[in-house]
């Protein structure tokens, strides 16, 4: 049985829509946390340092922040520094793709679970289309039984 893991997501996710609407052209990212199972969520931006690695290694780092996203190591630190601070939990990482789909694509893929096996356990990922600077569409996406699951999760904004 296919088990949603919406209890990942908070119902109102206009803090990450205008997070991701607000980086178009380039791909937004950033995190969710929660103060344990049913304590408050903080939507959490990230700055996407893609192009910063790109530049210094584009063998390793093929993309530009249009088409990929990279969380800052310090900064990403930082986040899981705050988060113990406060009790939280990173239950979601979110990011956009620019003028495309929200599908988990290779490269998410790859990212998430290198050598088949998640980085991050029990941390969903939500990707959100963003079409001409608005979030069009998104879905969720979350490690079962040795792969990613996904489901359409409504934003809210029409």
């Amino acid at each position: 049985m296919l088990e949603v893991p919406l209890n990942r997501l908070p119902e109102d996710l206009s803090g990450v829509v205008r997070h991701l609407e607000a980086m178009y052209p380039q791909e937004g990212c950033g995190v969710i946390l929660r103060a344990g199972p049913s304590g408050p969520w903080r939507v959490r931006p990230l700055r996407n340092a893609y192009d910063r690695y790109h530049a210094a290694d584009p063998v390793r780092f093929p993309h530009t922040s249009r088409t990929a996203y990279h969380f800052e190591l310090q900064e990403w630190l930082a986040v899981n520094e705050e988060a113990d601070a406060l009790g939280e939990q990173v239950a979601c990482v979110f990011h956009s793709h620019v003028n495309g789909f929200a599908g988990f694509s290779a490269e998410d893929r790859a990212q998430a679970a290198p050598a088949g096996l998640p980085v991050l356990p029990g941390v969903s990922y939500l990707v959100v289309a963003v079409l001409e600077g608005r979030a069009t569409e998104a879905q969720l996406f979350w490690w079962q039984d040795g792969d990613f699951r996904d489901h359409l999760v409504p934003l809210g904004t029409e």
